[in-house]
């Protein structure tokens, strides 16, 4: 591919170079912060860790494509890349994953990875997966009745799709032709049992047994998750109804500090499936299209390194929720000035 080519790429889409830039340089961000947290897991500084290795390059192309002023967003517990993308900062997830009372999410009592930002219209997701499938859908029914120009998106892993609340809130979303764009982020695996032997076809064809948009789209070409994510949104607001993209990827890491991938893939899996990592892809993209050095490399990753040290230091000396707000927020107005 040419030079020009490469070059056009992005421009093409409407993107600017600053803007495929600021792209790369949240994808870092959220892959230092995994690596971080990972560390900090193996160290005994946190108790548990799900990552997201792998999956941050189509995590944050879907951000740049949605209205970070508008939109709502149903993340699921691997998505730091899209959570960081729309708003969040990485001493607020630093919060999250040291269980302080200043966490954004849920004052420090919920599992890390349980996305929530009430200002940044991130919608707080549970332990069981799937729940959120409904909720982002009935988020669009809102949107719908009330003639507001936006769209709710959310996102799940193929095991997800296997689940009722999945086809139920496609099966809503596809008769009321709802404004809501579903990601499946196919990592190739749930939990520790591979895609053969969860589907018996493609997630993306789900889509039409509910009459809408299905499609595959490559997980680590961030442009490619970009054009479709933009063009679903745009369907979506033009009344077209609900698109279903399924993101193929692969998951680097384990399915979570818990889990011993090794007893169910190999090594050499791994290793193959590293050469496709869509951030090393981006930044390989930008190097040829002469928007990025690895000069710019080196101060992004010292810049990032700084903001994650002053994060880490101050989570871990903030304080733990207190007794006293285990009942904070149940009703509204029931938490003491001052409280979360």
């Amino acid at each position: 591919m040419s030079r020009q080519q490469v070059d056009s790429r992005h421009r093409e889409l409407g993107l600017s170079d600053e803007e495929a830039v600021g792209m790369y340089k949240m994808m870092r961000s959220a892959r230092m912060f995994d690596e971080r947290v990972l560390l900090l897991q193996r160290a005994g500084k946190i108790n548990f860790h799900v990552s997201g290795i792998g999956q941050e390059a189509a995590q944050v192309a879907a951000a740049w494509a949605l209205d970070r002023d508008e939109d709502y967003f149903l993340p699921y517990y691997r998505d730091y890349g899209f959570v960081l993308s729309v708003g969040m900062t990485l001493r607020e997830l630093m919060l999250s994953v040291f269980a302080k009372a200043e966490d954004p999410t849920s004052g420090g009592r919920q599992m890390p990875g349980h996305f929530g930002h009430k200002k940044l219209r991130i919608v707080t997701g549970s332990s069981p997966v799937t729940t959120q499938v409904p909720h982002a859908v009935g988020i669009a029914l809102a949107a719908k009745m009330k003639g507001q120009k936006l769209v709710s998106f959310v996102t799940f892993g193929e095991g997800s799709s296997n689940q009722g609340d999945f086809h139920e809130g496609c099966n809503f979303a596809g008769v009321h032709k709802l404004p809501v764009i579903l990601m499946c982020e196919n990592n190739q695996y749930a939990i520790s049992v591979p895609v053969h032997k969860q589907l018996g076809g493609r997630v993306a064809d789900r889509a039409l047994g509910y009459g809408f948009e299905g499609l595959r789209v490559d997980g680590n070409d961030a442009l490619a998750i970009y054009a479709a994510v933009k063009e679903a949104r745009e369907r979506a607001l033009a009344g077209g109804g609900p698109t279903l993209i399924e993101a193929m990827m692969y998951r680097l890491s384990p399915h979570s500090t818990s889990d011993n991938d090794l007893a169910y893939r190999t090594k050499e899996e791994v290793e193959e499936n590293r050469g496709r990592d869509g951030v090393a892809a981006f930044k390989r993209y930008l190097e040829e299209a002469g928007i990025w050095s690895a000069e710019q490399e080196d101060e992004l990753a010292a810049a990032i390194r700084k903001e994650m040290d002053e994060a880490t230091r101050y989570a871990d000396e903030a304080p733990f929720p207190t007794p006293e707000s285990t009942l904070w927020h149940v009703y509204e107005g029931d938490a003491p000035q001052g409280g979360r």
